[in-house]
């Protein structure tokens, strides 16, 4: 994990593609990876935690935050990475799903029947809620 995160800091579009399993090269685009690592100033990595990965593992498991600035915001990139092996070298798999996250809202909960809060006059259902 540490090596595609510093091959997106350092731009090495080679890198990253040689690390994608043989699947995952299908879609792979140096278009779009050097499009974010450009776009991005790369704050740093924090590996959350691992399960197998050792020397005599096919797979392993890398939960990690990557942290980034991109238009001014910072942002955090969350995500429990698949490794396995390819021809003796790990490469990234995929991801695991992530569990649904629980929304929290600043503001009440426009209903149907109130007034939209974009101005109009209208009631939300009529309008933005349509």
């Amino acid at each position: 994990m540490r090596s595609r995160y510093s091959a997106y800091v350092v731009r090495n579009y080679e890198h990253l593609e040689r690390s994608l399993c043989s699947e995952q090269r299908k879609d792979y685009s140096a278009e779009e990876a050097k499009r974010w690592a450009e776009s991005s100033e790369w704050l740093g990595l924090t590996i959350l935690r691992t399960e197998k990965g050792g020397k005599e593992d096919n797979e392993g498991l890398v939960e990690f935050s990557a942290k980034f600035r991109s238009e001014g915001k910072e942002h955090e990139h969350l995500e429990t990475a698949i490794f396995g092996r390819e021809e003796g070298k790990w490469v990234y798999v995929g991801q695991v799903a992530p569990k649904g996250q629980t929304v929290h809202r600043e503001q009440p909960k426009v209903g149907r029947n109130d007034p939209c809060p974009c101005g109009s006059g209208k009631k939300y259902k009529k309008c933005c809620g349509a």
